[in-house]
């Protein structure tokens, strides 16, 4: 209660310190926050909030942090704004049921960060307890948080008050070592906040923070898996022979690459046993559904259903996987790969990079938005998010792909760019990748199979493209091969270069090699 009262939570009604799983369960179904599905799974509804609200995400503009913080990707917030609204949340709090869960991110022991996650509901405690790193309890007695979540969806902000623009807000406060969520009950903004604390800290330490996931091979060799949504970063990484690291975020430091998480926050629509086995079967009890529709009386889910949202998600510890990594830690990575889903149909579908093409597609962060898949989008449009995760990096792109480059030389690491998008034309003419070709390369990329055989230089986006490739037909390496239209595919692509160099154009401080390892428009 002392610890409560320092961040003016006081008055409380009932602590609820570090339950078990099926405690929190319990807590949860009595307060009906949700139902147990037939795997034994708990499903919830978030109500309007299906998704992170990035608009409404902020950090306090504090004096020690403010020549730090990439302020084009985040919005601040005055101190005076954030102590009166979290006044206001902390108002709100009093006389109501508390649940917090203290552990870790980081599973590097020396590199760890002790969080604490106060939660207004018992399922957004359960996910924090699943989601992060868990601790013994010989560790707990000890347990020194050194930033606490505060996760309240029922409290709603005054945007004509509170200076925010909306009923919800994630707000994070360096100085005050605390993060203030409110007005959501979607609960990877928990996730995500802390995600966005790590990406601060961790470059501070030399450590370079990643959204991507990582595995291990047989023999110990680690690789890495960057991608935006949609671009199979997740099908790619769980390979059932290979063990998971982990699905999301982690760092890489001197000693090598290690989880940033306990667990793992998996999409869910469209999922069947038989394409992602153990993401499916990892869906029991212990874990956390949000926003899957469930047969009211046999309480089974239908995976296949978007009714409530498309951004249906499962929430379960890692060691749910069979053969994870624990504690999730390995060596320096052998292979790092870049996955992009280009419907335009011109990047090709595996390619070399340099150390300095590395840096300019990390911070180009590209892939695309298909037509239809939001309103007014009538034809494929180039995205870029820096990083492979603009909204969660609180420093310019520069400092992460500084470290990324160091890194990449410093252990000699292979770099690939592997198109997961279409092929033979662009969407709505060509095709989708035929997954079984992409599974062909990565594992060639892996094996050290790519490492001996002949290239050829992309002309246009200056990419070293192998001729061969085990497992896969030869014409389908070089994209233009598999367009019938050879003029439309050099219009096409050189349309692609443009948004490229357009989108490189944003940023200062890119070194002169790495801007010339871009595309060439001049062809």
């Amino acid at each position: 209660m002392e610890k409560l009262a320092k961040i003016g939570l006081t008055n409380v009604k009932q602590v609820y310190k570090n339950l078990s799983v099926p405690r929190l369960i319990e807590e949860a179904l009595k307060r009906k926050e949700g139902f147990l599905t037939d795997s034994g799974a708990l499903n919830v509804y978030t109500g309007k909030y299906t998704g992170r609200s990035p608009n409404d995400k902020f950090i306090v503009d504090e004096p020690s942090v403010h020549d730090d913080i990439w302020w084009g990707n985040n919005k601040p917030i005055s101190p005076e704004k954030f102590e009166k609204l979290l006044h206001r949340l902390q108002a709100y709090l009093q006389n109501r049921d508390l649940f917090i869960f203290d552990g870790f991110v980081g599973a590097d022991p020396k590199l760890r960060l002790p969080i604490r996650v106060i939660n207004e509901y018992a399922y957004q405690n359960l996910f924090a307890h699943q989601l992060f790193l868990r601790p013994t309890d010989e560790e707990l007695k000890t347990h020194d948080p050194q930033f606490t979540v505060i996760a309240a969806p029922g409290f709603k902000a005054i945007p004509e008050l509170d200076g925010t623009n909306s009923e919800a807000f994630i707000i994070i406060s360096f100085e005050k070592k605390l993060i203030i969520i409110g007005g959501t009950h979607y609960a990877g903004e928990i996730k995500k906040s802390i995600f966005s604390i790590m990406n601060y800290l961790m470059p501070k330490k030399g450590v370079l923070s990643m959204h991507c996931s990582a595995n291990m091979g047989g023999d110990g060799s680690t690789a890495l898996f960057f991608g935006l949504s949609g671009t199979g970063k997740t099908t790619l990484s769980a390979d059932p022979d290979r063990m998971l690291i982990g699905d999301d975020e982690h760092g890489w430091s001197d000693d090598g690459i290690f989880n940033f998480e306990g667990g793992c926050y998996a999409k869910c629509i469209n999922l069947t046993e038989e394409r992602e086995p153990q993401i499916y079967r990892a869906i029991k009890f212990g874990a956390v559904l949000e926003n899957v529709v469930i047969d009211e009386e046999k309480r089974i889910p239908d995976y296949d259903s978007d009714r409530v949202t498309e951004n249906t998600r499962a929430a379960y510890p890692v060691d749910f996987i069979p053969g994870a990594v624990i504690p999730g830690v390995g060596g320096h990575p052998k292979t790092v790969v870049f996955l992009t889903a280009d419907a335009f149909g011109v990047l090709p579908p595996i390619a070399k990079l340099s150390r300095e093409q590395a840096m300019y597609y990390f911070i180009s962060g590209y892939t695309s938005k298909l037509a239809g898949t939001e309103r007014g989008i009538t034809e494929p449009q180039a995205t870029f998010s820096s990083c492979f995760g603009a909204p969660f990096l609180p420093l310019s792109p520069m400092v992460y792909a500084k470290l990324l480059g160091e890194r990449i030389e410093k252990y000699d690491a292979n770099v690939f760019l592997v198109n997961t998008g279409w092929t033979g034309g662009p969407y709505g003419v060509g095709n989708r990748m035929n997954l079984k070709y992409t599974r062909a390369m990565i594992k060639a990329a892996l094996n050290g199979e790519l490492d001996n055989v002949a290239y050829e230089q992309d002309p246009i986006f200056n990419l070293m493209i192998p001729k061969t490739c085990p497992g896969v037909p030869e014409n389908v390496l070089n994209p233009r091969n598999t367009w019938q239209d050879k003029a439309a595919y050099d219009e096409t692509a050189k349309k692609l270069a443009a948004s490229f160099k357009k989108n490189i154009g944003k940023f200062e401080g890119i070194a002169p090699e790495v801007l010339a390892a871009g595309p060439k428009l001049e062809v």
